[in-house]
This record gives structure tokens, C-alpha cells and sequence, in this order.
């Protein structure tokens, strides 16, 4: 039995008790009365008439004492909790989205009142779809020009984020989270953690500060000269600077304004970037817009080519007035054959020494071609019908494709590789008249890592020595030249290359090893669910990241309990764990945690990690998590995870379901981890107390199903997450109409509950 529905028996004992205490009084009184108007005669006459018949009135007071404990319980619920009930009810459907009818255990007449308040909320509803459908009406160009910004930021190889005047993450596209990942300076995010540790630790996110990855200084600095540039009339202002992470890694970054041309300047915004600088209505900023790219390869090239440059420049000085004083020594008429020998020697070591240096300066050039272009995912059948494409354009030759495998993906440089099977189709074609050649695709081993991809041909075969030749020569296909050979393409893709013939079907095909990458590789930003759980929520095909409403809002200078739940952002997580007693020595198998931003849950920004317990799962708990033993064998431990969540949930509240709970674990880890989670933390339990007092269970699925949210995913951390951010959705409105507005309310009321007594 809970503890309301405890609250509720004792108080209608107590109601029984008073009826029967007033009921026995006034019998009593009655009784009094009317034995002081008797006179002694009639007393003893009452005696001789009663007393025979005491056990008779005995029964009847018994009897009507029993009535009483009938009839008050049901007018207790009819005429007092179902009042409560029902208004608890209605708020429900007042001050939330929820659709269900109500239903009244009071008498006619709050059965009707509930009909009414049903019709009026059908009502309602209906007035809701019509507005719904009429702003789908009128929005139905501008939902059309953001799926075309979705569209256009998800195919973008270019890293880009927007952020709005505070520096708070508004926009960004799958290249900059891949970007910053792996600039990630996070220490629980090493290159020993980064694989098992999935995206727990990305330092980007909706609401996100961008001053935790660059320094704010520099980013002031370029706002500072792109408002410069607009006072001066600037067209396209933008400033450019160049960045090392914490990695090492150098990272270009271009800087465009967001502007509100001609719009008023709103007195609640923060003063100008600059002091200097007041602020232009017509030129006001809203945000920024950052462009990224990793140059770091670039640098290291281009110091390599210019080492590679000084020591030919240098070598070839010398080697020049070498030379020089060599010639200028052999003019001498006088020269013995001791001498002249020497200085021939000099002439020729040094003439060597020059046409290494060109040679080498030859294969710097070749070299720098064939890295020149990036290695991308693509579709194999596609690459094929764009080789038979390039093939068939060859005169006398028709190419066909046999055997390709569609399912493929490799990782490729197209153009390079394309250049290649042209160029060994051709030569087969002008000196072995070869009029038709076949392309074959298929996967190269067992263990999913290469594919090979076949140029295949009837005929004679080759001799060891022309394929060896092919493969070094220059490619030349048509007018077409270029320094690149077949051995540099593959080797630019770490394959391999060889000639082979197939004796019983008369053919003879050269093999090209090639890279593989799975489908989900090519899209890396699409979380996949673990495959011991069921997805919760479908994903968006295109996955994308924005939140525009944040340009509305601005960093606020008093503490968050003056912070209204609507501005705040928070982290809503579960844990599953091997057991009820953290004190005792039970510990965290699971993590699970998504994000709220604006009232909107961010489905894609979500923390889920398996943990190693470092001690057995008791078998009674694995039928209701589902973590088995062999799951969490190899996953990182509770150390190692701690830090890369509390990046996660960093600038935000925590939210959970028993909080006291999941706190206890984490608090527990404090000294051995020196992780401490200082923010907020709000419990939806003690939340639906405060908007339900009425309610006999405030458990999660309670809840759950009172607020209209329907439950996926249960017992796994991440599902349990994502149902408590639906509940406490649902549960802000319904603070909001008890005039429950700000952080700190909140907290005040839900620590007055009874549950805040519960501890752990």
C-alpha cells in the first residue's frame, strides 16, 4: 500500500470515528435528558422495561455503528476525494496536450460536470486541429525552405556551426560533430576510451557553449572586426583566424555575422562586443556562423614541401659552384692528367648528385598527386556504372558489368581509380585488340575489410613483365596524361594490385583490393541502438541539429534558481544497476541520458553506455534490465565513463525519476572517480506529488499513463530517460498553472513533499 493511499485510510478511519463519537454522543445526551424528566416512579418503571431488553439495545447501537462504517468510506469518496479527483483530472487536460475522457466515482452531478468538462475539452480539441491545420497552411513554404536547409547542411562536407551573440550552439551539421569529436580534449575521451565510449563525450550540442572549444578572447576579437567592417558599410563581412586544439591539431575557422537588418535594438540584448563599438539597428548581431576546416595535414605538407624545397636549393647551390669552379679548373691548358681526372670526377659526382635531386623532386610531384584527392564513401554499383560509363566512351571498346555485388560500400578516391581502369582498358584495347571487357565487384574476404574489384577479359593473358610495365608507366588515357601511375592509385587506397588468369573459362582479369565501409559508416551521425534493445523513437533519415527559438534568449546574471524550467536546459537520466543498495555494494551497469533544450527533446543528443560492475549481476535483476553477464565483459568501468557523462550533462539540470536513487550511486563515486555532479537535479517524483497529491501512486508508469505518454523501451537506461523527459514535459505546464515558474519554486516545493524524506 503507497503511502498516499495510507494517508487516505487514516483519515477516513478518523472520519468513521468522529461520526460514531458524535452519533454515541448524542444518544447519550438524548438519553440524559430524558431520564431527568422522569420522576422516581417512572424511572423504576423504565428499568423494569429496559433492563430485560439491554442486549437488544446493545445490538441496535452495534448495528447502527456498523451503518455508519458502510455509509461514510462511500460518502467520504463520493462527496469529498472525488472532487479532488475529478479537479485533478481537469488540470490535466487544461494545462496539457493530454487526450482522455474523465470519469467521476461522485454523485449525478459530478458525473455530468465530468461530461462537460469532456465536451469542452473535444471541443477544444477540435478548435486545436483546425488552427493546427490552418498554421500547417500557411507554414507549408517555410517547413519547405528548412527541410531544404536540413537537406543542404546534412550533404555539406564543410564543417559548420551557428551560434547565436552568447555563443550558444543554434545549428550544426554532422561534419562539425565529426569534426569535433575528434578534436575532443575531453581526458575520459582518449583514444583508448573514444571506441567503447560512443558519443558520450561530445563537447557539441544544441545550447552548447562554443567558448568550451575555442577561447573566447579570439572569438570576441574576430566579432569585434566583423562589426568594424559593418559600421564601415561592409557588404559581406567576415573574419578568418587560425586555432590549435588541445590535440594539436590546426584548425582554419571563417566567421560570418547573423544580422536583424533594420530591426529595433531589443534593450534586454547584451551591450556591443566591444565597449567601443555602439550598437547600429540596421546592423545589429544576432549570431555568428563558423565554417571549419582541419588544415593540419595541409601544414604538415606544406612543411614538409618546404624542407624538401630548402634542401634542393641548397644541395643545388652547392652543386652548382661546384660545377662552376670544376669547368673553370678544366679550361686551364696547363692541367696534368692526375688533375684533370679530379676535376671530371668532381663534374660527374656532381652532375649525379643534381639528377637525384630532380628525381626526387619528381617523385615529391608524383606523390603530391596522388594524395592530393580524399578517399570517400560510396555505393560500389555506383562507382561500376560510372567505370562502364568511362569505358564505353572508349573508341572500339563495350564494357559490361557481371557479378557486382549492390550491397557494397567502399571507401575510394573515384576519380583517380576510374582514370586507372581506363587506362589499363585502353592499352588491352590498342595492343591486344580487345573489343569487351567486364567489371566485378564483390567482397574480398571474410572479414569484411577490403573488397575487389576486377577489370576481366577474354583472350590471351599477359606476361609478368608488360603488367609490371603497365603498372609503373605514366597513365595516359587518350589526349589524357597524367604522372600518376596504377601502383601509386593503389597505394593511395592501401590495396593491392595483381594480374591473374582463369584457365577453364578462358579469361583473364586484373584485381584491384579496395577499402570497404558498411552503409551506417557512410552516415556516421545516425546513432544505432544496441542490438540487445529496441529502437524507442524512429530517427530522422536526415539526421540534423537546430534549434532556432535561441536566438530569442540571452545569458542571464542571476543564479538559476531565478531561472525560469522553460529557459534552462537539462539532462534527464537512469541508470540500471545490479542491485537496490548502493551503500551495500551494489553498482551501475547502465548510463542512459537525453537532452532538453526549449521545452523540445533532442532525440539525437543522447548518452547510453554499458558498464563493467567489476562484481557479479545477481541472476533475480537480469529478466528485468536484460544486461547478462557476457554484455558488459570488456566495457569501460564506472572511472572511465563518469567523466565523459559529466561533459554531457555540463551547463545543465539533472533530471531523473527517485533521483535520491541514482544520486546515491553517483555520490557514492565521488571520492574514488573525484567526478562530483554539483548541478540541480529535479525528481519527477517529487514533481508529480506536488501537481498530484490526490493520486495514489506516483511511480514512472503512473505517471506515464495519467499524462497521456506512451511507454517504450522500459528498464533499459536510455528508454526510462526518454520516458522521464515525456513525463517532465508534460509536468512543467501543470507547475507552471500552480504559478510554479522558476528553478528555484520548483525545488522549494518538491523538497516539502513527503518522498524528499526518502533516502538512499
Amino acid at each position: 500500500m503507497t503511502h498516499r493511499e495510507q494517508q487516505q485510510m487514516r483519515a477516513v478511519a478518523l472520519a468513521v470515528a468522529a461520526c460514531a463519537a458524535a452519533v454515541l454522543a448524542w444518544l447519550g445526551a438524548s438519553a440524559a435528558l430524558l431520564w431527568a424528566t422522569l420522576d422516581p416512579a417512572e424511572r423504576d418503571q423504565a428499568l423494569n422495561i429496559l433492563g430485560p431488553r439491554a442486549a437488544l439495545l446493545l445490538l441496535a447501537v452495534l448495528a447502527l455503528l456498523a451503518g455508519l462504517g458502510w455509509a461514510v468510506p462511500r460518502a467520504w469518496r463520493r462527496w469529498v476525494a472525488a472532487p479532488g479527483i475529478l479537479l485533478e483530472q481537469a488540470r490535466v487536460l487544461v494545462d496539457t496536450d493530454t487526450q482522455r475522457p474523465l470519469a467521476s466515482d461522485g454523485d449525478a452531478a459530478l458525473q455530468g460536470l465530468a461530461g462537460a468538462i469532456n465536451a469542452l475539452v473535444a471541443q477544444r480539441s477540435a478548435l486545436r486541429s483546425d488552427m493546427a491545420m490552418q498554421v500547417a497552411a500557411a507554414s507549408r513554404n517555410i517547413e519547405q525552405e528548412r527541410k531544404r536547409l536540413a537537406a543542404l547542411m546534412a550533404e555539406l562536407t564543410q564543417a559548420v556551426v551557428v551560434c547565436n551573440r552568447d555563443g550558444r550552439i543554434l545549428l550544426y551539421n554532422g561534419s562539425a560533430r565529426a569534426q569535433f569529436r575528434a578534436l575532443s580534449a575531453v581526458p575520459a575521451l582518449s583514444a583508448s576510451l573514444a571506441a567503447p565510449l560512443k558519443d558520450g563525450g561530445d563537447l557539441i550540442g544544441l545550447g552548447r557553449s562554443i567558448y568550451k572549444v575555442f577561447d573566447r578572447k579570439l572569438l570576441a576579437h574576430a566579432l569585434e572586426s566583423i562589426q568594424q567592417q559593418l559600421q564601415r558599410g561592409a557588404a559581406h563581412p567576415s573574419a578568418q583566424f587560425l586555432t590549435a586544439s588541445a590535440s594539436g591539431q590546426w584548425l582554419r575557422v571563417q566567421m560570418a555575422p547573423v544580422r536583424s537588418v533594420g530591426a529595433a535594438v531589443d534593450a534586454t540584448a547584451p551591450g556591443p562586443i566591444h565597449p567601443d563599438i555602439a550598437p547600429d539597428p540596421a546592423t545589429e548581431l544576432n549570431g555568428f556562423v563558423l565554417l571549419l576546416a582541419n588544415v593540419t595535414r595541409e601544414f604538415e605538407q606544406a612543411a614538409s614541401r618546404d624542407q624538401w624545397l630548402l634542401g634542393l636549393t641548397e644541395g643545388s647551390r652547392a652543386s652548382l659552384g661546384n660545377l662552376q669552379a670544376a669547368v673553370e679548373m678544366l679550361e686551364y691548358p696547363d692541367l696534368d692528367e692526375a688533375q684533370r681526372g679530379r676535376f671530371q670526377a668532381v663534374v660527374h659526382d656532381e652532375l649525379r648528385a643534381l639528377g637525384q635531386r630532380l628525381q626526387e623532386a619528381a617523385q615529391q610531384t608524383s606523390a603530391g598527386l596522388a594524395t592530393r584527392w580524399p578517399l570517400e564513401d560510396m555505393l560500389g554499383a555506383d562507382l561500376v556504372a560510372a567505370a562502364l560509363r568511362r569505358l564505353q566512351a572508349l573508341p572500339g571498346l563495350r564494357a559490361a558489368a557481371d557479378g557486382v555485388d549492390a550491397s557494397l560500400w567502399l571507401k575510394v578516391d573515384s576519380f583517380s581509380l576510374l582514370q586507372a581502369l581506363a587506362y589499363l582498358a585502353g592499352r588491352l584495347a590498342d595492343e591486344y585488340d580487345i573489343k569487351l571487357v567486364q567489371l566485378r565487384l564483390g567482397p574480398a574476404d571474410a572479414s569484411g575489410q577490403r573488397a575487389h574489384l576486377d577489370l576481366v577479359w577474354a583472350g590471351l593473358g599477359l606476361s609478368t613483365e608488360t603488367v609490371m610495365s603497365w603498372e609503373t608507366d605514366a597513365m595516359r588515357i587518350g589526349s589524357e596524361t597524367t604522372p600518376l601511375t596504377v601502383r601509386e592509385v593503389v597505394q593511395r587506397h592501401g590495396g593491392e594490385f595483381w594480374f591473374e588468369r582463369e584457365r577453364v573459362r578462358h579469361q583473364a582479369f586484373f584485381r584491384f583490393l579496395l577499402p570497404r565501409c558498411d552503409a551506417q559508416a557512410a552516415a556516421p551521425d545516425t546513432p544505432q541502438p544496441p542490438a540487445h534493445k529496441l529502437p524507442h523513437t524512429p530517427q530522422d533519415s536526415r539526421p540534423e541539429y537546430y534549434d532556432f527559438d535561441l536566438f530569442q534568449a540571452s545569458e542571464q546574471s542571476h543564479a538559476l534558481d531565478d531561472r525560469r524550467l522553460a529557459d534552462l536546459a537539462f539532462t534527464v537520466f537512469d541508470t540500471e544497476t545490479t542491485g537496490l543498495n548502493p551503500s551495500e555494494g551494489d553498482e551501475i551497469l547502465q548510463i542512459g541520458a537525453v537532452r532538453l533544450l526549449n521545452g523540445k527533446l533532442l532525440r539525437q543528443e543522447t548518452f547510453e553506455q554499458l558498464i563493467d560492475p567489476q562484481r557479479s549481476i545477481p541472476a533475480a535483476g537480469i529478466p528485468i534490465h536484460g544486461i547478462r553477464p557476457e554484455m558488459v565483459r570488456g566495457q569501460p568501468t564506472l572511472a572511465q565513463v563518469l567523466p565523459a557523462f559529466h561533459a554531457f550533462a555540463q551547463d545543465t539540470v539533472l533530471v531523473a525519476h527517485n533521483a535520491a536513487f541514482d544520486m546515491r550511486f553517483l555520490q557514492l563515486k565521488e571520492a574514488s572517480t573525484g567526478v562530483r555532479f554539483e548541478q540541480p537535479v529535479l525528481d519527477t517524483l517529487l514533481l508529480s506529488a506536488v501537481v498530484h497529491p490526490q493520486q495514489a501512486s506516483h511511480q514512472l508508469d503512473a505517471i506515464a499513463d495519467r499524462l497521456g505518454v506512451v511507454v517504450t523501451g522500459r528498464h533499459t537506461a536510455l528508454g526510462d530517460a526518454v520516458v522521464t523527459a515525456e513525463v517532465f514535459q508534460k509536468l512543467v505546464p501543470l507547475l507552471a498553472a500552480m504559478d510554479l515558474h522558476t528553478l528555484g519554486q520548483v525545488r522549494e516545493a518538491a523538497q516539502k513533499s513527503f518522498y524528499a524524506r526518502v533516502s538512499y
